[in-house]
């Protein structure tokens, strides 16, 4: 049975309600990845082509900075990670976090929400920034049609 972590970035609420629900589903420890500086509602004005996320989505180097990390990251086998899906990827932040932890050997379980996007290229974008030993798993969008029973399936079903 392997040590389960699930870490999730929120901007709006929606992805923290669905990543408290998977944890306790899936008997795993949770973790917010908030960002050092929060998100207005101007800076999530994906109309803007100004706003804060327009700027850094733009910018694929972009790096926002982490309020706080895990001093325990190797301890976990399996991390489910979740985000909004902003522009058909995971937010920058989602980039900053995993490149503060190895990850090697681990698996990496992707969910998010979206108002209307798939994954896109998420998963191939993610195992360009970790090393070639982590497994990554794209998983499920969880938008609010999730209840505890189907979560709790799912987990099981992935045999971590």
């Amino acid at each position: 049975m392997s040590r389960k972590l699930v870490a999730y970035f929120s901007a709006s609420g929606i992805t923290g309600k669905a990543a408290k629900m998977l944890a306790e589903a899936a008997g795993a420890d949770i973790f917010e990845i908030e960002p050092a500086v929060p998100y207005t509602k101007a800076d999530l004005n994906w109309m803007d082509k100004k706003s804060r996320s327009t700027l850094e989505m733009n910018d694929r180097s972009s790096r926002p900075e982490i309020k706080t990390y895990l001093n325990n990251m190797a301890e976990y086998d399996a991390v489910f990670l979740g985000f909004p899906i902003w522009w058909y990827r995971e937010p920058s932040i989602i980039d900053t976090f995993l490149e503060q932890y190895d990850f090697s050997g681990k698996t990496i379980i992707i969910f998010a929400t979206s108002g209307g996007s798939g994954f896109g290229s998420t998963a191939a974008g993610l195992k360009n920034i970790v090393p070639p030993q982590t497994k990554i798993i794209e998983g499920k969008l969880l938008n609010g049609r999730q209840n505890a029973e189907s979560l709790s399936e799912w987990v099981n079903g992935l045999r971590l």
